[in-house]
């Protein structure tokens, strides 16, 4: 990963305990990919890096299935949306935060290039707009140094008793 990156808590570890039991970054689902998103030291930006599990190729061997890098951006855009939101209100990322919990409202995802198998999977998440109750990020997918995929997504904030 970038050196700018605060590796002092990941976003998904701040989730209200009822939000922490997603398949793909829920840190209590045991059986999860358990996908986590740290903010960079100036929080400009939010990076998440995951090797997918072979069982996840597409059509084509050696391949991500498009699915599952749709659930990448999912999970990483949601945990961004969150911090951007979090950063914006003047607070601070801690191991003693509880983070506002950002659900997708919205997810475009434009697939550039195949996706390879056992390679580390990079995504940067960018915040585009930062609105009351929504926020907009831009998203890119690197492996191997190369562009593979962008995604936008418009994330709502949801109350503790969604």
């Amino acid at each position: 990963m970038t050196a700018d990156i605060n590796y002092k808590v990941a976003i998904q570890e701040t989730y209200g305990e009822r939000f922490q039991h997603c398949w793909g970054c829920g840190p209590k689902n045991e059986e999860g990919m358990h996908i986590k998103s740290y903010p960079s030291v100036d929080g400009k930006s939010c990076v998440a890096e995951v090797t997918p599990d072979q069982m996840y190729t597409g059509g084509v061997p050696n391949n991500l299935f498009g699915g599952m890098i749709a659930m990448i951006f999912d999970c990483h855009g949601g945990a961004s949306a969150a911090y951007f939101k979090h950063k914006d209100l003047g607070y601070e990322l801690t191991p003693e935060t509880t983070i506002g919990r950002f659900i997708t409202a919205r997810l475009e995802v434009d697939y550039r290039k195949p996706t390879p198998m056992n390679e580390v999977v990079t995504v940067i998440a960018y915040p585009e707009e930062i609105g009351e109750r929504k926020v907009s990020v831009k998203m890119e997918m690197i492996v191997a140094g190369e562009l593979r995929a962008e995604a936008r997504m418009v994330a709502v904030g949801v109350k503790d008793d969604m």
